[in-house]
């Protein structure tokens, strides 16, 4: 299993980038993982040699999300997202954006979802800054946790 503490994850990038790999970036809630994570991620991880997973902690995805949520606590989700095909590495993080993930790793593309353009992208700029890339990868947003919950409790 690939789930690392952020000095363990930054370790594992110098290594990689020591070896001429690149590096791709993704991160999200994946609250009651669903066909909709798996293929951002699997989209995500054809843009580059390594692709890290960096998983909102528990408190982020309450400050973003509200009270009830998230429904899986992050340790469950991180394990759930590191045995996807595809990724290499998952790191979770505490901050409300992954811009601080991002300005320490400096990956060589930002992955984002179909929910976002490229100009849409909160953290674009960070990415810019470094002279990184980001691209939006996955299907159509057809699918969401928030759905799935309001499916369920019918």
């Amino acid at each position: 299993m690939s789930i690392l503490t952020r000095d363990q994850l930054e370790q594992a990038v110098a290594g990689d980038r020591a070896e001429g790999r690149s590096v791709a970036l993704a991160n999200g809630v994946f609250d009651l993982l669903h066909v909709g994570h798996v293929r951002y991620l699997q989209a995500a991880s054809q843009h580059a040699d390594r692709l890290v997973v960096a998983v909102n902690s528990d408190a982020s995805v309450r400050r973003l999300k509200g009270e009830g949520r998230p429904i899986l606590d992050e340790q469950a989700r991180a394990e759930l997202v590191a045995a996807l095909r595809g990724v290499h590495y998952v790191v979770i993080f505490d901050a409300d954006t992954v811009g601080p993930l991002l300005t320490a790793l400096r990956p060589d593309v930002h992955c984002k979802g179909t929910d976002y353009t490229v100009e849409t992208v909160p953290e674009r700029a960070i990415v810019e800054s470094y002279g990184g890339r980001t691209a939006i990868c996955g299907d159509p947003k057809d699918h969401s946790t928030r759905d799935l919950l309001k499916r369920i409790s019918v």
